[in-house]
């Protein structure tokens, strides 16, 4: 079984003695048996002086791109990171007041988009030249250390889906993007890793031993997490990503997809490790509330050969070539940003948009990040705190 930071951490607390503690946190920063960290840290006599809490709250009270509000008592102070602005994403220097250190530990999911690691790198950014040290208490990356795919971040599509300049699966934990980051950024900071037990760069999340803890609302399992670099490109479409149902992400469709015509048309582009299987759903909320819509559910069929990203962009192209005059890429305001397509902040630039409007064939688009993703292949190894 994989042993977490946290876990390690707690087997020598001693290191915490003596220092002022603040914790970036939410439900998924437990224990082996499931107890949470803050009270888990209270327990060992550490001085915990401050929580944060990423976009959702500290459990994922609320849905994404909502402000959060209400905090629970936990006997400590609480602060968000995720408000009504984009201000809101850093911590204020004076919230950094009083601190020795600040641990992170919270689950990731393995992708450029999921905005926890981005959180950790904007508090780095706030706490650089400072006399506190940030360390992660490391977790899986649930989707395995060894496999990338899609393209680099073009710094010009900068938001809060998209901080670093890694393809869209990064195959990197917590403190490998976080060694990452502080490089890329030359940033003036004092950064350690308590690093896991018998984690192995190959592993998927079900064969670390550990138990799933929904990071999200949208979130629910490791099967959604595994689709999710992907089909999290298409809340930039006007089209439902699964939103209101019981398994988002795996789900998507509108009221203009013809269910068996879409799975016909996906079953004729080269992608492995995946099944289309045509239906209907009614989502409870979000895109098309309450309304019945033809859809899609992916079945992953082969862990190894799938491609989420690649998936996605492949359902793209398909919906653009079936459905011209009904779907539609959205704008207005998306992750603070107003000023560029949520697709193309989602995409890390507006090239794979444009292909698919142009009408480039699916195998072409897919092949446009080859560089990228060889490119990162070849400086990623700096960073492993694993052996491959």
């Amino acid at each position: 079984m994989v042993i977490n930071g946290l876990d390690i951490l707690l087997r020598n607390p001693e290191v915490l003695k003596n220092r002022r503690v603040g914790l970036i946190a939410n439900q998924t920063s437990v224990s082996m048996q499931l107890d949470y960290s803050w009270t888990l840290l209270r327990r060992a006599g550490v001085e915990l002086t401050r929580i944060f809490s990423p976009e959702h709250g500290l459990f994922a009270v609320e849905q994404d791109q909502v402000a959060v509000g209400h905090q629970p008592d936990t006997g400590c102070q609480i602060v968000s990171l995720y408000g009504d602005s984009e201000q809101s994403l850093a911590p204020a220097r004076e919230l950094l007041e009083g601190l020795d250190i600040v641990l992170f530990d919270i689950q990731d999911v393995g992708s450029r988009y999921y905005t926890y690691v981005n959180t950790l790198a904007l508090f780095m950014e706030a706490a650089e030249g400072l006399d506190i040290e940030i360390m992660v208490l490391d977790r899986p990356n649930p989707l395995g250390g060894a496999t990338l795919e899609g393209p680099q971040l073009d710094p010009a599509f900068h938001s809060f889906v998209g901080v670093m300049p890694v393809p869209v699966r990064h195959g990197l934990t917590a403190g490998e993007i976080a060694h990452f980051y502080r490089d890329y950024k030359k940033l003036d900071l004092n950064l350690s890793v308590v690093t896991m037990q018998n984690w192995q760069r190959e592993m998927l999340f079900p064969e670390t031993g550990l138990p799933w803890v929904p990071p999200s609302p949208n979130m629910p399992t490791f099967q959604v997490a595994e689709v999710y670099p992907g089909m999290c490109l298409f809340e930039g479409l006007n089209v439902s990503e699964g939103r209101g149902t019981t398994t988002p992400f795996l789900l998507s469709g509108a009221s203009f997809v013809d269910p068996e015509e879409l799975a016909a048309r996906l079953a004729s582009i080269p992608l492995e490790g995946v099944v289309f299987r045509p239906t209907w759903f009614r989502p409870t909320f979000h895109k098309y509330g309450n309304e019945a819509i033809g859809g899609i559910y992916l079945h992953v069929t082969d862990h190894a050969r799938f491609r989420p990203f690649a998936t996605a962009v492949a359902m793209t192209c398909a919906l653009r070539e079936l459905y011209p005059d009904q779907l539609r890429f959205l704008d207005g305001v998306y992750e603070f940003r107003d000023d560029i397509p949520a697709f193309d902040l989602l995409a890390g630039s507006g090239a794979i948009r444009s292909m698919i409007l142009g009408g480039a064939p699916a195998e072409t688009v897919i092949a446009s990040w080859e560089k990228d993703e060889a490119e990162f292949a070849a400086i990623k190894p700096n960073f492993h705190l694993y052996d491959v």
